[in-house]
């Protein structure tokens, strides 16, 4: 039986971080594998950045388009608005006209009113659309009295109103014109006078709120022979065919 032979000592492992040594008796660097690190996107992270600008500018342009698009349609309404207010306008005003023209129109031709032969003979012209009321014809003397109107004439009282009241009194010009001066004369009064020409003849005139009413308009006082016409009208609304009416009289001085 052969000799059993000593255990042989079993050298050590190398630590696994320890160099093993080489030939020359130099460790040996244990050589370890470096990842070098991921470079980083930079053109992909460019186009993000461009996309999103891109993205920001498009949604303001849109918004600004939204915000235009609506200021121009609330423009838009508020112009068409106006202009139909006008033409609506427009249309009232130019009916209003034809209208006035129409009633202008139909007073022509005028019709030729007559006084009394022995008063004068006192002639005017009025429109044919006005209705004549005399109450007070002087056949038998006293004062001539009578009521135009257009269309008709309502019952005649102080407070009515009337496009035209004439009387040829039965009294001298002076002393109608002495009682309206009373009347100028009150501290209540806002009666004024001026003068103008009628037929040659000079006349009073009286502007305001006539004596005994509450009706504002104009009065007209003049001669004839040795009795007074009085012309009147209640409102102001009758004053141009009142003026146009007074520039036709005519009578026997």
């Amino acid at each position: 039986m052969p000799p059993i032979q000593p255990m042989q000592p079993v050298p050590p492992v190398p630590n696994m971080g320890q160099p093993y040594p080489t030939a020359s008796g130099m460790p040996m660097v244990q050589q370890v594998q470096v990842i070098p690190p991921k470079k980083k996107d930079v053109a992909g992270l460019v186009k993000t950045i461009v996309i999103i600008i891109l993205s920001l500018i498009a949604l303001t342009f849109i918004g600004l388009f939204i915000w235009m698009f609506t200021q121009y349609d609330d423009a838009s309404s508020d112009v068409d608005g106006q202009i139909a207010a006008a033409v609506a306008v427009a249309k009232d005003d130019q009916a209003a006209k034809d209208e006035a023209e129409f009633l202008e129109r139909e007073k022509y031709p005028y019709k030729t009113f007559s006084g009394p032969i022995d008063y004068g003979e006192l002639t005017f012209e009025y429109p044919k659309t006005w209705s004549v009321y005399i109450a007070a014809d002087a056949s038998n003397g006293g004062d001539f009295e009578a009521y135009f109107n257009p269309i008709q004439i309502d019952p005649i009282s102080p407070e009515s109103i009337n496009a035209l009241r004439l009387w040829i009194l039965n009294e001298d010009f002076e002393s109608v014109s002495r009682r309206y001066q009373e009347y100028l004369d009150r501290e209540d009064s806002d009666l004024s006078v001026s003068t103008m020409t009628i037929h040659g003849t000079t006349a009073n005139v009286y502007t305001g709120t006539i004596p005994n009413t509450s009706l504002n308009g104009y009065i007209v006082l003049f001669k004839i022979r040795d009795k007074t016409a009085v012309f009147r009208t209640d409102s102001v609304l009758f004053k141009e065919d009142f003026d146009k009416l007074l520039e036709t009289i005519t009578f026997n001085a």
